[in-house]
């Protein structure tokens, strides 16, 4: 499996809560160690630097990122919240969230990972709760379970990425296609 986090959601807490990739069968955790969710923080863009993370901050992040998902889930099926993984994503909401200081080089966002971690439980609720949930969609790959925001004209994208799944499933579809045996047509 391949360690490079993907941004591919359209937004950083989709992006986050699909960090733990193909829920329904193999299950691979990316943010398995503290340097993994640091570098994940960083690679998002959500913050330019973050303190060291311990295994207490793995713990948390993950229970973040699972409420993430399943908020996510129950919104785009239009079901209702659990209470106990509202409180989980509204908890985190409510620390103190990672703020960008302007340096001569420009913009900077240093972070403890608690912070980070608030700045991410934010972006999911300004998600869950403004105007792009109508845009969530789980991707088509039967193996992914990423869910992103489909802005593309008339909301007819499919894949989470063409680089991730897209490609995939229409290879696999073209090499389907080419092993059915071709009707012989009779005169």
């Amino acid at each position: 499996m391949d360690l490079d986090h993907v941004f591919v959601c359209g937004n950083p807490a989709l992006d986050f809560a699909a960090t733990l990739r193909a829920r329904r069968s193999l299950r691979f955790e990316m943010l398995a160690s503290p340097d993994r969710l640091d570098a994940w923080y960083l690679e998002s863009g959500v913050v330019d630097s973050v303190a060291g993370s311990q295994d207490s901050d793995v713990g948390r992040a993950t229970a973040v990122r699972e409420a993430v998902y399943a908020l996510v889930t129950a919104r785009r099926l239009g079901d209702a919240y659990d209470d106990e993984t509202l409180a989980v994503l509204n908890a985190a909401a409510r620390k103190p969230a990672a703020t960008p200081q302007l340096t001569p080089a420009g913009r900077w966002t240093a972070a403890t990972p608690e912070e980070a971690l608030s700045t991410v439980a934010r972006l999911a609720v300004e998600l869950l709760g403004g105007p792009d949930v109508p845009l969530l969609k789980e991707c088509g790959n039967p193996e992914c379970t990423r869910v992103y925001v489909d802005r593309s004209r008339g909301m007819r994208r499919q894949w989470c990425g063409m680089e991730s799944c897209g490609n995939k499933i229409k290879a696999a579809a073209y090499r389907a296609r080419k092993r059915e045996p071709r009707a012989v047509a009779t005169a």
